[in-house]
């Protein structure tokens, strides 16, 4: 039973990763925290879901090593992020091309290397054919051509320029990235400096998939910060499923830390009143829901708009070969933004002896949208999908905050003395983005109660972006 008269230093609405990500900063500094969650479990959007053996993500977006508080997130229990083949692979005219993998960001040094490499394959041909050279890829075969309309990244030139750019990215610094001027996404692309078939071949839709935003509207900056995170590191998933990580950080917490069941219905600066349980007095409150419940509960907060996502999740006793990556349609042929045999990349997310696909589709949600994925597939996999099962179909209106420009990536986390708001609407619409505004409300809050804090070291913009 709950204790209508509980005394805490800090209550917390909302168990999601944001919350349970500020409580662990809170109680690591002593500050006595009650985490309450109406939900029956902690994960707010990482939740997953258990079909007969598998483990179904509610939205797919895959994560990023690139951002140290992921990282730091993961550590602190053992999580293991399973991370993808490198870069991804890109289907298109039948074909797949494997694009964006980058051996290590090793300086321009290197990135004049891999130009004069790719130079002399693409003037090398084989004996009796013309001026291709095939490259192996798990499952595939995939051609460097010289000509435009060989593949969806342009000439061998032009790809070795698109993989001296992301070495280069890889190694700047944040700063620079922001005090670019701020346009949408799709403009700003125009002007990188690379070939337009490498930007639409590839650019495009791996920042579709990595923003959740099929038309890139999303704000050049953060868009800067995905491609600087995919430069930097590899494109990945918990192990178990994204509920593994809220769930482990939950255990990080003091034991009766997360209470749930408990719906708040009123916030103030120094108690918070539940529907069934009573009122919980503290000496501040943080409410670390989604974007709608907290403005319900703290009136004039800015709502933004979102991204909609569908995740159609298969199952199938073949075995793709496309392994452990990361798919995406350049050619842009149907519903799909994103597909992966997610069995690949993490094994416990399906029974032994069964591959389990999940892919998805951007935008408002359709009638048929099984049918319309399962022909897209056929033609992503080149094989038939007619025997695939479907395990689940999962639409998500408010999936992802969007971040149109001109957009803040540190919006205010303190309201008022006392009353204090985090989660990926206040940084980035992202897992790295609710962690981030997590730290910075933590950092606040302990200020105010004249704690110490210097738990919260993370570079303050640096981890701010989606995977």
């Amino acid at each position: 039973m709950l204790e209508p008269t509980y005394q805490a230093d800090v209550v917390v609405v909302g168990a999601g990763i944001a919350g349970l990500s500020a409580a662990r900063r809170l109680t690591s500094a002593g500050v006595t925290t009650v985490v309450l969650e109406a939900a029956p479990e902690v994960g707010g959007r990482m939740t997953t879901e258990k079909i007969d053996g598998f483990r179904l993500d509610r939205v797919g977006q895959p994560l990023s090593t690139g951002h140290p508080q992921l990282r730091e997130a993961a550590a602190l229990d053992g999580l293991m992020l399973r991370p993808f083949a490198p870069g991804v692979l890109l289907h298109s005219d039948g074909r797949h091309h494997r694009a964006g993998a980058q051996p290590g960001a090793r300086g321009a040094r290197s990135a004049r290397g891999a130009l004069h490499a790719v130079r002399t394959l693409a003037s090398t041909p084989r004996p009796g054919t013309g001026p291709r050279r095939p490259v192996a890829v798990p499952g595939r075969q995939v051609s460097l051509p010289r000509h435009r309309s060989g593949a969806p990244l342009g000439t061998a030139v032009d790809q070795a320029r698109l993989g001296a750019a992301l070495t280069r990215l890889a190694g700047t610094p944040v700063e620079r990235l922001l005090a670019r001027p701020e346009l949408p996404a799709a403009e700003a692309l125009v002007t990188r400096g690379l070939p337009a078939r490498t930007v639409d071949g590839f650019l495009r839709p791996l920042l579709a998939a990595l923003l959740c935003d099929p038309d890139l509207t999303t704000s050049s900056r953060c868009a800067d910060l995905a491609l600087h995170a995919f430069a930097s590191g590899r494109l990945c998933l918990p192990e178990g499923g994204a509920e593994a990580l809220p769930q482990r950080l939950a255990r990080t917490l003091p034991p009766g830390t997360v209470r749930t069941g408990v719906r708040v219905t009123s916030v103030s600066t120094t108690s918070v009143t539940t529907a069934e349980h009573g009122e919980f007095r503290c000496a501040a409150v943080l409410v670390a829901t989604g974007a709608r419940a907290a403005a319900e509960l703290l009136p004039g907060l800015r709502v933004p708009a979102f991204h909609p996502v569908t995740v159609v999740h298969h199952t199938t006793d073949e075995v793709p070969s496309t392994g452990a990556s990361l798919l995406l349609d350049a050619d842009r042929g149907g519903p799909v933004a994103h597909t992966a045999v997610v069995s690949a990349v993490d094994p416990s997310r399906a029974p032994a002896g069964r591959t389990l696909v999940t892919s998805t589709v951007l935008g408002a949600a359709t009638a048929g949208v099984d049918t319309g994925v399962r022909m897209h597939l056929a033609r992503l996999y080149g094989v038939s999908t007619a025997r695939w099962e479907t395990l689940a179909v999962r639409h998500t209106a408010d999936a992802v905050p969007q971040m149109r420009p001109p957009h803040d990536l540190r919006r205010p986390v303190r309201l008022l003395a006392g009353l204090y708001v985090c989660g990926d609407h206040r940084d980035t619409g992202s897992v790295q983005g609710a962690l981030h505004s997590a730290g910075r409300a933590a950092a606040a809050l302990l200020a105010d109660l004249g704690v110490n804090g210097s738990l919260h070291t993370a570079d303050p913009v640096a981890t701010a972006h989606a995977a």
